[in-house]
C-alpha cells in the first residue's frame, strides 16, 4: 500500500509539472552540426507573441562579433542583443509557428517553428524552413 501511494504522487507530480510548461525562459543553443553550446537566448512573450534574444555568447571567440552578414537595423550590432525568435504564435498543438528564425551567423531568416520535446520537455526542438529544405536544432532548458 506504501509503494502505491508513493507511486501515485510522484506520477500526480510529473502529470501536473508537465502540463505547466512553456517555451518561455532561458535556453542553452546547441549547434546540430557541431554539438557546441553557442549561446543563451531567452524566450519571452509580448503582446501574445513570443520572442527569443540572444542574452549570452558561450564561444568566447565569439563574444564581440558583430552581424556583419545582417541587413537592416541588425547590419553591425553585436550578437549578444539580437532578437533571434521573432512573432511566434502559440497554436493549439502546443507548437509556437507563423513567425521567423533568424541566424546571425550567415544573416538569414527563415520561417520556422518552435515545441517542446515530448520525450524530454526541458529540449526545445527548433525548426527553420528554407523552401522544402528545413534544419532542428534542440536546445536545452537552463533551469538555475
Amino acid at each position: 500500500m506504501k509503494m502505491f501511494k508513493l507511486v501515485l504522487i510522484v506520477s500526480i507530480f510529473t502529470i501536473t509539472n508537465s502540463f505547466g510548461q512553456t517555451v518561455l525562459g532561458k535556453w542553452k543553443t546547441i549547434d546540430d552540426k557541431t554539438g557546441k553550446p553557442k549561446a543563451v537566448v531567452e524566450i519571452y512573450e509580448k503582446d501574445n507573441k513570443y520572442f527569443g534574444k540572444i542574452i549570452e555568447v558561450l564561444q568566447p571567440e565569439k563574444i564581440d562579433e558583430v552581424c556583419v552578414k545582417c541587413k537592416g537595423e541588425d547590419k553591425d550590432k553585436p550578437f549578444l542583443g539580437l532578437i533571434v525568435i521573432k512573432n511566434m504564435v502559440e497554436d493549439n498543438k502546443g507548437q509556437y509557428t507563423g513567425g521567423k528564425l533568424f541566424d546571425p551567423e550567415n544573416g538569414l531568416e527563415f520561417k520556422g517553428k518552435i515545441w517542446l520535446a515530448k520525450e524530454n520537455l526541458n529540449h526545445l526542438k527548433v525548426r527553420g524552413y528554407l523552401a522544402l529544405l528545413y534544419r532542428t536544432q534542440t536546445w536545452i532548458r537552463i533551469t538555475s
